[in-house]
């Protein structure tokens, strides 16, 4: 299985086309969404072409494929206009003799670990700066932002299948990797 993980898209509608145009190319089978899908937050400029209602309507229709959990910019009113969960505050992916622990990286990060065991993976967005540290217990990842990257990071997200994860810009262009296997 084949996934495609992205964050932070902040009503971008933009940067949310150009991230279903790179779900249909990579011939993913599910899209898991790290949080912060409409609003941008008080913190954040407006994304490029921001326009929630467009992100509300692109995201609905694949809402088969989606995976996705609450950032801190999401809400109960969030929830009432998309047709898929959101308000879940991490997802369990097993991925063999480990786990993916998925969360938005508010309540759960590198300074506040969830219940993982040696050799699971903590991966968030929130920070919106693309990262992977192999900490001595787990691995840290980060997608990075869709729509509004920090420090000069691409708009980004990330691949993983087979246990390969790859970080791409949003033109599809890999600029790195880990294998859980190597």
């Amino acid at each position: 299985m084949k996934w495609l993980i992205a964050s932070d898209i902040h009503g971008s509608a933009y940067y949310c086309e150009k991230l279903i145009e790179r779900y249909k190319e990579e011939k993913a089978n599910r899209l898991l969404l790290l949080g912060d899908i409409l609003y941008h937050g008080p913190r954040n400029d407006l994304p490029r072409d921001y326009a929630p209602k467009k992100v509300i309507s692109m995201l609905n229709e694949m809402k088969d494929d989606i995976i996705c959990v609450r950032g801190n910019c999401d809400g109960e009113v969030d929830q009432m206009v998309l047709v898929f969960p959101i308000l879940a505050d991490y997802a369990v992916i097993d991925i063999g003799e480990n786990v993916i622990f998925a969360t938005h990286g508010h309540h759960y990060n590198e300074s506040c670990l969830p219940p993982i065991k040696q050799g699971d993976i903590l991966l968030n967005g929130h920070t919106h700066i693309p990262k992977c540290v192999s900490h001595e217990s787990y691995i840290y990842m980060n997608p990075g932002s869709v729509s509004i990257p920090k420090e000069n990071s691409p708009h980004s997200y990330m691949t993983v299948k087979n246990g390969v994860f790859l970080w791409k810009d949003i033109d599809g262009v890999e600029y790195n990797r880990y294998s859980k296997n190597a």
